[in-house]
Parts: structure tokens; C-alpha cells; sequence
């Protein structure tokens, strides 16, 4: 380990898990990877959803929602380099239509109308030790008057299948952990949206599974480390790299990474 603290979020944990090369080339190469239509409307998606708690409780309507698709979109295309690159590769209409449907898809799913969120796309950290602080953003975070903490993350893509529900949760419970730590309560309830399929999955989590998610994370931090340390990125091939913009250097293809950087860079 650096003398620097590490950092990690709940995406980074996520990309190791999933493959150690991949979070090598995202977070020590930083390698840059092309703009994703899926991300850019999530993006939107979240900030409509973001933008519709500013009014009054009686205005958190389907219509004013809608009204505010187009303007931060408009804001998107002006500051985002990610959403200029895309504008010639796409349809514009087909994605403003798609972003309508999810929008309208959160009103059958819940009632924006019957409570006031805490917080919306709230930065939280803790340091769970001497080296290593953890970090992430929380979409929505509502506290009752008697406490009680729920958790909410809007996901603009479908559910997991059956039997892949605890892998999202861990994102949930990340979050959880660092709110326990911070407040000294274990959250009530977690919560995702799922708009892509109208889906919405909910889990209330323990003292003692945070405690797992804990050294959990702990482990995760400590293998990142070693990864550090020995040079070893191992490839982990899955339904995954189906979608990695990495593919031409992954060994898993036929391709050759490149050289890892300077030690002094490992931080």
C-alpha cells in the first residue's frame, strides 16, 4: 500500500470483482473509453428525477417531470464533451423518447407527491481505517421524523435475474455501511428503482451484514494493494466483455496491455 490513503467506491470495488485488468486500465492506465448512450440517459434520467424534488409537492407531476427532460438535455449537449461526440452516431428523437418512457415509468412506481427527501445525489465517506477511505453517491437519501434512514438508487436499466439480486445489493450496502459508520444507525431500508422494467427490489439490511460488507471491502482494498505491489492485473473473462471498450489489449483477445505505469504513479 502507498503512503497515500486508498479510495474506493462502490464502481471501482465493482470493476475489480469483476476484473482486476479492467480496474487497472480504468484507474491506473485511466485509459479513455467511448461515450455510451445507456450512461449519457441514465445521466439525464437521474437529474430529471433530481430536478422534479426542487418543486412543490403538488407539482411533482408526470407533465412537469416531461417539462424538464428537453432543457437539461439541452444543457448536456452544451456542456459535455462525452454527449458532443455522440450527437452524429445516434438518433436524437428515439433517445429522447426512450428517456420520456423511464421518466414516466418512475410515476408508476412510486408517489413523489407524499414525502420530501433528505438529500439528493449526496456525496458520503468514512475512513474504515488509517489506509483506506470509501466513498460513493447516494441518489436519494430519506430520513423519517422518527429516523428511520431508506437508502434509494434509481437504476434506468432492468432488474438482475433471479439469483442475482445480492451482487446489486452490494452497491446498497456499501452505501449503508458508510451511513452506519457516519450516523451510527443501521439504514432501515434499501431501495432500487428499477425503470428499465418497472421493477423495485428492497432489502433490510442487518448489523451483521454490514459487518460482511465491511470486510468485504476490506479484502477487496487489500487484493487491489497486492495488485499494486506485484504488477498482477489477471483478465476475468464473462458475459462482461461483451461490453468492455478494452478488448483490443486484453489477453483474453489476443491483445497485449500496456506497460503498467511507474511505481510512484500507484497511488
Amino acid at each position: 500500500m502507498s503512503e497515500a490513503k486508498a479510495t474506493l467506491s462502490p464502481s471501482r470495488a465493482n470493476d475489480y470483482l469483476n476484473c482486476p485488468l479492467l480496474y487497472r486500465f480504468r484507474t491506473i492506465d485511466q485509459l479513455p473509453e467511448p461515450p455510451s448512450i445507456e450512461a449519457i440517459r441514465g445521466t439525464l434520467v437521474h437529474a430529471v428525477l433530481e430536478n422534479l424534488f426542487s418543486f412543490p409537492r403538488s407539482d411533482r407531476t408526470v407533465a412537469i417531470a416531461r417539462e424538464q427532460i428537453h432543457p437539461l438535455w439541452q444543457e448536456m449537449k452544451i456542456g459535455r464533451t462525452d454527449v458532443q461526440e455522440l450527437l452524429n452516431n445516434f438518433d436524437e428523437d428515439s433517445f429522447l423518447v426512450s428517456a420520456h418512457n423511464l421518466v414516466e415509468k418512475y410515476f408508476e412506481l412510486e408517489n413523489p407527491t407524499a414525502f420530501d427527501p433528505t438529500a439528493l445525489e449526496t456525496h458520503v465517506e468514512v475512513e474504515l481505517s488509517e489506509e483506506l477511505l470509501i466513498h460513493g453517491y447516494i441518489d436519494r437519501l430519506d430520513i423519517a421524523p422518527t429516523g428511520e434512514i431508506r437508502i434509494v438508487d434509481y437504476k434506468t436499466g432492468k432488474s438482475p435475474s433471479v439469483g442475482f439480486e445480492e451482487k446489486s445489493f452490494f452497491q446498497m450496502k456499501f452505501y449503508a455501511l458508510i451511513l452506519w459508520k457516519t450516523r451510527g444507525t443501521v439504514p432501515k431500508r434499501l431501495q432500487m428503482i428499477f425503470l428499465g422494467d418497472g421493477k423495485v427490489l428492497t432489502q433490510d439490511p442487518t448489523e451483521s451484514e454490514l459487518v460482511k460488507t465491511h470486510q468485504k471491502i476490506e479484502k477487496i482494498a487489500s487484493d487491489i494493494a497486492n495488485s499494486k505491489l506485484t504488477g498482477n492485473w489477471p483478465p476475468r473473462k464473462s458475459k462482461l466483455c461483451d461490453w468492455c471498450a478494452h478488448q483490443n489489449i486484453c489477453p483474453e483477445f489476443g491483445g497485449t496491455p500496456p506497460p503498467i505505469p511507474p511505481p510512484k504513479l500507484l497511488t
